[in-house]
């Protein structure tokens, strides 16, 4: 049996692999699509896109930043949404907190998500809570060597399904590095490489280190029972057997997600 140290650097191993994996289907994705007309007339219809968005979701007004207010960009994604929603407004405040209330099958969360450290990430969550977008959705993967996590967000419940818009991360470390801490009880965004969040985030349940390319945005403050108890059970393989990156053993549904 391998020892510890050698289960975390395999677990660390294994998520880098699978984020180089969908990294790189988002790629040949965006290649495929490209193929079928010029480059300038790709980047004529991105730009024609982009514009409206921003004319339908503004009256085509175009939003000013401030000290109080972020502007936010989210671009179609390359692949369909996993639940049909509109995109969030382009402008998301720099400034408060707000609470999320998250009713599960194990037991209920609280999440204080934060404005001033990421407006437009915290700006996209509530516009998707106000959509329900992610009532009555699985919790598809639990990670309990090497990596801490619960990973929520994709209805689609594969680990591929997005809004179908994305966007940047936000509040990382200037000049990135090899590694730093998600402390327990940090709510981050997952991704497929740079500027890829769409929907799915992760619960830290015990510090864990990694790459400074997922954007932290808020808090778990209430509901921490709840959730070691989901990683205390373990996750398993698609037979069942445990494993230590797989679905968790007690299946998670959020069923509702509202502002508290």
């Amino acid at each position: 049996m391998p020892g510890k140290d050698r289960q975390r650097q395999l677990a660390r191993e294994k998520l880098q692999r699978q984020m180089a994996k969908r990294a790189e289907a988002a790629r040949r994705r965006r290649r495929a699509q490209a193929v079928t007309g010029s480059a300038l007339a790709v980047v004529a219809v991105i730009a024609v896109a982009g514009f409206g968005i921003a004319k339908l979701s503004h009256g085509g007004k175009k939003p000013k930043a401030s000290a109080n207010v972020a502007v936010c960009l989210y671009p179609k994604s390359t692949g369909s949404a996993a639940r049909k929603v509109t995109i969030p407004p382009l402008t998301g405040a720099k400034k408060g907190t707000a609470k999320v209330a998250i009713t599960t099958n194990q037991g209920d969360l609280t999440l204080t998500l934060n404005r001033a450290k990421a407006p437009c990430t915290v700006n996209s969550f509530i516009s998707l809570v106000k959509q329900k977008y992610f009532d009555n959705t699985p919790c598809h993967r639990l990670t309990t060597s090497g990596i801490f996590v619960l990973q929520c967000g994709d209805p689609s419940g594969t680990g591929g399904g997005g809004p179908g818009y994305q966007f940047a991360e936000e509040g990382l470390p200037a000049g990135g590095g090899t590694g730093i801490t998600y402390p327990a009880g940090t709510v981050a965004m997952a991704n497929a490489g740079p500027g890829t969040n769409g929907s799915q985030f992760f619960l830290v349940y015990k510090d864990t280190s990694l790459p400074p390319n997922y954007t932290m945005f808020g808090t778990i403050s209430g509901g921490q029972d709840a959730l070691l108890a989901i990683a205390k059970a373990g996750a398993v393989g698609p037979t069942g057997k445990p494993i230590a990156d797989g679905k968790p053993k007690k299946p998670v549904t959020i069923t509702a997600v509202k502002l508290a």
